[in-house]
Order: C-alpha cells, then sequence, then structure tokens
C-alpha cells in the first residue's frame, strides 16, 4: 500500500525545533522579524530609528523621533506575561503538531506550568487560530452537514436539548477532482433558515455550489447567494452516501480528536476555540513543518487577548 503523503510528511520534529527556537534570544529575534520583516517601525508614528533601553524581561524599544517606548511583545498575544518566551514557542509548538488536540492538563505538563497557566496560553493560541481562519470564506464545490456536540451534564436535560450540546455546521469545500481543500466549523443558535443564512454570509463566498442532506433549514445559504443541491438521505448510512463522504469523515475525525485529547469541557462555553484548533490544523496539514511558524505570525497578528476579554467573549458565544 504506497505512503499517504499528508500522514507521512515529516514535519518539524522537536530537535529541529529546539535548534531554532531553544534559547531566549533564537525566540526574541524571530518574534521581531514577525512583528517587523522590513525592521522596527514605532507603533506611535511609524519611524525606524530607535534605540534599545536596558532591564526589563524583555527587549524595548525607544523611539528617536517621538521618544515612544515598545515592549517586544507590546501589541502581541503575549502582552503582559511573564513567562519566557521558550515557554509561549513550545506552546505554540505542541498545540500546532498535536494532530488530536492537546490538552490543558498535559500542557501543564509538557511546560512545566500551573493549569490555570496552561489554560490561558491554550486559549489565547486557540483564539488566534479562530481569529485567522474568520479572515477566509470557503468556495467552490461545498459539502456541508448539521451536527451536535457536547455531552450531557449530570442533572441536566437529556438528548438535543441538554445544555451543554451545541449545534454547529460543518462545511468542507473540495477540488474539481473531488478531494477535501478547506474546512469551515461553525456554532450556530439552532438549526434555522435564518442561522443558516447568516452563517452563509460569514463562511461562504457567493456564488459556492453547496450540497447538504433534506434539512430544509440549509436552504437558507440561497439567501446568501450561494446555489443549493439537496440530497434526501433517508434511512441511508454514511458509507452509501459518497455525496457526503468528506463531511462525514471529517465529524468522525473531529469525535475521536475530541474523545481522545480532552475528557471533559463545557462545550458550550469553550467550543468555538476547540473547534477552531481542529479547523486550523486540518487547513494547514500539507504544511506542518510551517505550522509553529504561522501561529506565531497568527499570534503577533491579533493583539492582546488578556484573560478577562477571553472570558467575555466565551459568554457572549
Amino acid at each position: 500500500m504506497a505512503m499517504n503523503r499528508i500522514q507521512f510528511q515529516p514535519g518539524l520534529s522537536l530537535p529541529e525545533f529546539l535548534g531554532q527556537f531553544g534559547t531566549e534570544a533564537q525566540c526574541a529575534a524571530a518574534l521581531e522579524q514577525t512583528r517587523w520583516p522590513q525592521g522596527f517601525r514605532c507603533p506611535g508614528c511609524g519611524e525606524a530609528g530607535y534605540c534599545l533601553l536596558q532591564g526589563g524581561g524583555h527587549k524595548m524599544f525607544q523611539c528617536r523621533a517621538c521618544r515612544k517606548q515598545t515592549s517586544l511583545i507590546a501589541g502581541t498575544v503575549f502582552q503582559g506575561t511573564h513567562l519566557s518566551l521558550t515557554v509561549w514557542f513550545l506552546a505554540i509548538y505542541l498545540i500546532s503538531q498535536a494532530k488530536t488536540g492537546l490538552s490543558a492538563l498535559a500542557l501543564k505538563r509538557q511546560l512545566g506550568v500551573s493549569y490555570p497557566t496552561a489554560w490561558l496560553i491554550q486559549q489565547k493560541l486557540m483564539q488566534a487560530m479562530a481569529e485567522r481562519d474568520a479572515q477566509y470564506s470557503l468556495s467552490g464545490d461545498i459539502q456541508v452537514d448539521d451536527a451536535y456536540f457536547g455531552g450531557e451534564l449530570t442533572g441536566g436535560t437529556a438528548g438535543r436539548g441538554s445544555e451543554n450540546k451545541v449545534p454547529f455546521i460543518a462545511a468542507v469545500s473540495l477540488t474539481p477532482e473531488g478531494h477535501p481543500l478547506y474546512l469551515k466549523l461553525a456554532p450556530v443558535p439552532g438549526f434555522t433558515r435564518k442561522a443558516v443564512a447568516g452563517w452563509a454570509n460569514t463562511d461562504l463566498s457567493p456564488g459556492c455550489r453547496v450540497v447538504s442532506d433534506g434539512l430544509a433549514c440549509f436552504a437558507g445559504v440561497t439567501d446568501a447567494g450561494c446555489l443549493h443541491q439537496s440530497i434526501i438521505v433517508g434511512g441511508r448510512k454514511p458509507n452509501d452516501l459518497p455525496e457526503f463522504r468528506w463531511v462525514n469523515t471529517i465529524l468522525g475525525n473531529l469525535k475521536t480528536s475530541f474523545g481522545g485529547a480532552y475528557h471533559a469541557f463545557d462545550f458550550a462555553k469553550y467550543g468555538t476555540r476547540y473547534l477552531a484548533a481542529f479547523v486550523y490544523r486540518f487547513n494547514r496539514r500539507f504544511h506542518l513543518e510551517t505550522l509553529p511558524h504561522r501561529l506565531l505570525a497568527a499570534a503577533v497578528a491579533i493583539g492582546p487577548r488578556p484573560e478577562p476579554w477571553l472570558r467575555a467573549a466565551e459568554v457572549s458565544c
């Protein structure tokens, strides 16, 4: 049997990672290059001239023109951290390379930090993943399906009405040959035409061709300028539905991933970011070697995401 080129790609080994980012100086140089690829620019006035200030845990720049002082980590997801950059970079490596996901407890043990610290690092990096992929939409031929995630809470409502069961839409775009390209997993308020139309306006490009099962709400994609084909599934099993092969495969992989990595978490509160992490890795599955560099760029781009902001965002989801 021929090797699957995705499964057997070399990726970035731990020795290679440590060779590139094993010291604080290497991490600082990589962060500076990512923030200012063309060299330092003052966030206040845009000037390039600067002098370096002594002291402090991280590199500090002072603009020669306006005298504004800027830390290397200011304005990034690392802002305000008391951890070394080597700890953050190792977290970026571990989370980006974990095919089936990585729990905060496992991250705590790998990094040698407290559980609350590991949890916060994980949430910040998953938020960076979510915001980066939110910039893109799916186009072309797309398979969609409805799904629920989250187990029933002890003493809570059973079945689909469970307080911890969150409805979400899975959508995967295909190549002309029918192979999967990119993925979107998006929680929705419910499976209604209005909710599906709102999701399609955000995650789909107008003119794309959407194939769904017979759930009536998916006709809402036409309200967003998409074409829609409905296929009645009836009592057929997933193996008998080639029209939905890839979206069903991905949902199966998602359930396996979550079941193996996360033994318990409140999906209703945290689900959006965990879905985003799965999507981020899937959409970059051909480029395992560059995943840490890509996640570093995302972490720099989104700006500060302090814990109160993260928890407020959870409540609003």
